[in-house]
C-alpha cells in the first residue's frame, strides 16, 4: 500500500523541481522517499502517515527552544492579530535589534533581513564598500547562502582563484572569491603574504556546521584575526547556524574573537524566515541609507517573525538553559560513540554547544579532505535504520545535528537504543 509520503512526493514532482524547495530535502544523498512533516511538538515532528520521530535536524537549526514553543505561538499569534507586514518601521524591530547587540557586543549596528543568503550577500558587499578592495576569502566546505560569490570551491592550487560550484555563476564573479582550506593557518598566512593588499574580507563559519561539524584548531580564528587586522581586511563571522547554539554570544564569544561584522539567522527568527547583518559602527555605516553600499528588503524587520525571534532569545536566555542542552548534547555524542564502540563500528563524534556531528571514522575529522573520508555508505545504511527506528538525522552525512532544549532523558535514552540496534545492523 503507498504511503502518504509517497503519494506527496509524487505529486511534489509534478510541480516542484526535484519535489522539494530546498535540494537536501529530497533525500538524494540518503536514498529512499522523504517523509512530508505535517506538524512538531517540543523534540518531535510527525509525518504525513502520521509517524512519530524525535527531530534532530530542528528545521536545520532554528529550533533551539523546540517546535511550536506556547510563548513562541503565542508571540506570532499576537503580532499577527496586529499586522502581518507594514513595510515600516515597527517598535519590536528596534527591540530585537537593541537585545543582539546585548548578547552579541560586536553587532555594535543590526540590519535585520529575511534569510542567511542576503546577511551574507550584504556582509560581502559592506566588506567591499568598506575597503575599496574586490577580493574575499572562503574557506572549502563552508556554505554561506547560494548568493553567486560565494558558491564557488576551491581552484586546482592552493591559492588560485575558486571555481563555480553551480552552474548559473559567471566565472568572473568565481574569480572575486580566493578558496582556503579551514584550519591551515600556514596556507592562509601565505595568502595574505601574496595578496594582502586585493582582500576586502574573510568570510568562515567559526564552526563550520555545513561540511558535518568542523570544529577551529586552535589559533585558527586568533590568526585569521590578527591577519585581516594587519592587513585592513574584514573579518565576517558566519554565526547563522552557530549564534546561540555554540553560546549565548555565540563562537565569537566561546573563542574570544571579536569580528569586524557578523551574520546571524535561524534562532533569532525562532523558525520564520530572518537573519541580520551588524558589526562595528564605522563600517556599518556604510549601508544605506547612511552610506553608499545599498542594501534593500519589502519584508526585513517582519513583525511576525521578530515577534517569534524575540520570544524565542528570551527562552535562550533564561538562566541554565544554554548550559543544559550544551549537556544533552555531550550525552547524546557520548553514548552514540560507546554504542558504534560496542558493535565494533568506525565511528566518531563530537559536540560543541547544542550542535553535534556524527562521522564514520575513527578519528573527528579537521576540514573537507578528512570529511570526505568518513563512509557515507556506511552513514546512509545507518540514517535509515534510525529513521526506520523513529529518529529523524540530517539526511546527509555533511550536514551537523542540532538539539533542543525540549530534548531530555527520556529521548536521549530512545535514541541510543534505537542506535544500537542501528550499529549492529550495520
Amino acid at each position: 500500500m503507498t504511503s502518504r509520503n509517497d503519494e506527496l512526493f509524487a505529486r511534489a514532482q509534478r510541480s516542484i523541481p526535484g519535489g522539494v524547495n530546498s535540494p537536501v530535502r529530497a533525500f538524494r544523498a540518503v536514498g529512499g522517499t522523504p517523509p512530508f512533516m505535517a506538524r512538531a511538538f517540543g523534540a518531535h515532528v510527525w509525518d504525513a502517515d502520521g509517524r512519530r520521530y524525535i527531530d534532530y535536524v530542528g528545521s536545520w537549526g532554528p529550533m533551539l527552544a523546540g517546535h511550536t514553543h506556547p510563548a513562541v505561538v503565542e508571540a506570532v499569534q499576537a503580532a499577527a492579530a496586529s499586522a502581518l507586514s507594514f513595510g515600516a518601521p515597527t517598535e519590536a524591530e528596534v527591540a530585537l535589534a537593541e537585545a543582539i547587540r546585548r548578547l552579541v557586543p560586536s553587532m555594535e549596528l543590526v540590519r535585520l533581513v529575511s534569510s542567511g543568503t542576503e546577511a551574507t550577500m550584504t556582509a560581502m558587499r559592506l566588506a567591499r564598500g568598506a575597503t575599496g578592495r574586490d577580493l574575499i576569502v572562503k574557506f572549502d566546505g563552508c556554505y554561506h547562502g547560494h548568493a553567486d560569490g560565494l558558491l564557488v570551491k576551491a581552484g586546482s592550487g592552493a591559492l588560485t582563484f575558486g571555481n563555480p560550484s553551480s552552474a548559473g555563476v559567471p566565472a568572473q564573479t568565481a574569480a572575486t572569491t580566493l578558496v582556503l582550506d579551514y584550519n591551515d593557518t600556514g596556507q592562509l598566512e601565505r595568502a595574505f603574504a601574496e595578496r594582502g593588499a586585493e582582500i576586502a574580507g574573510v568570510i568562515v563559519e567559526p564552526v563550520a556546521g555545513n561540511m558535518n561539524l568542523v570544529l577551529p584548531r586552535p589559533g585558527f580564528l586568533e590568526t585569521l584575526r590578527a591577519l585581516c587586522s594587519a592587513h585592513g581586511a574584514v573579518l565576517i563571522f558566519d554565526e547563522v547556524m552557530t549564534g546561540f547554539r555554540v553560546a549565548l554570544g555565540g563562537a565569537q564569544a566561546r573563542f574570544g574573537i571579536r569580528p569586524d561584522l557578523t551574520t546571524l539567522g535561524k534562532v533569532i527568527g525562532g523558525g520564520l524566515p530572518l537573519a541580520a547583518v551588524g558589526g562595528a559602527r564605522a563600517i556599518m555605516e556604510n549601508l544605506a541609507p547612511l552610506g553608499p553600499v545599498y542594501q534593500a528588503g519589502t519584508l526585513s524587520g517582519n513583525p511576525v517573525a521578530v515577534a517569534a525571534g524575540l520570544a524565542t532569545l528570551k527562552l535562550v536566555e533564561a538562566p541554565g538553559f544554554v548550559e543544559r542542552v550544551e549537556r544533552t548534547a555531550r550525552l547524546l555524542v557520548e553514548g552514540l560513540a560507546a554504542e558504534a564502540g560496542a558493535a565494533g563500528v568506525a565511528f566518531s563524534a563530537q559536540s560543541i554547544g547544542s550542535m553535534f556531528g556524527l562521522y564514520f571514522r575513527e578519528r573527528v575529522p579537521e576540514n573537507l579532505a578528512e570529511v570526505m573520508q568518513c563512509d557515507r555508505a556506511r552513514f546512509n545504511h545507518f540514517f535509515h535504520a534510525m529513521l526506520e527506528r523513529g529518529v529523524y538525522l540530517a539526511p546527509s552525512a555533511f550536514e551537523a545535528g542540532f538539539v533542543s532544549g525540549a530534548h531530555g532523558e527520556a529521548e536521549i535514552a530512545a535514541t541510543l537504543a534505537a542506535a544500537r540496534a542501528a550499529f549492529r545492523s550495520l
